[in-house]
C-alpha cells in the first residue's frame, strides 16, 4: 500500500484497477461467467466461490479481480484463493455475477439493467 494513501483510497484504487483489468483482458457484454462453490459456512449464511471465463478455449480464473472489484474478501480454501460471498435464500452465484456485471458496465448508459450483461452458469 502506498504510504500516502488512506485505506479507503487504496480500496478505491484496487477496485478501479481490477475493473480495468477485467474489462481489458477478460470480460465484455454477453460473456458467460462460470461459478464454482468451494465451501458453505455451517450457518449457511456465506459461501466461498471461484469465478471463471473461457478465453480462446482456455479456462481463466477471474476470482481475484472479481473479489477486488466487488469488495468481497479473499480467503484460502484447500490451497485455492476464493472469494467469500455473504447471504442466503437466493442463487449466490447469480448474485455475484449480476453484481460484477452491474459494477463493470454501469457507465455504458444502456436502456436496460447492466447487471444482466454477463451470463452465469454453474460448473
Amino acid at each position: 500500500m502506498n504510504a500516502t494513501m488512506s485505506k479507503a483510497s487504496q480500496k478505491r484504487a484496487d477496485r478501479e484497477e481490477s475493473k480495468e483489468r477485467l474489462l481489458s483482458y477478460y470480460l465484455k457484454p454477453g460473456d458467460k461467467v462460470y461459478t464454482v462453490v468451494r465451501s458453505v459456512s455451517s450457518s449457511g449464511m456465506s459461501r466461498t466461490m471461484s469465478l471463471y471465463v473461457v478465453i480462446d478455449g482456455q479456462l481463466c480464473n477471474i476470482t481475484y479481480h472479481a473479489a477486488k472489484a466487488l469488495d468481497y474478501s479473499l480467503v484460502d480454501v484447500n490451497g485455492s484463493r476464493v472469494m467469500r460471498v455473504s447471504g442466503c435464500g437466493m442463487d449466490m452465484g447469480f448474485h455475484a455475477v449480476y453484481s460484477l456485471s452491474a459494477f463493470l458496465f454501469r457507465d455504458l448508459n444502456l436502456e436496460g439493467d447492466p447487471g444482466y450483461l454477463l451470463k452465469q452458469e454453474w460448473i
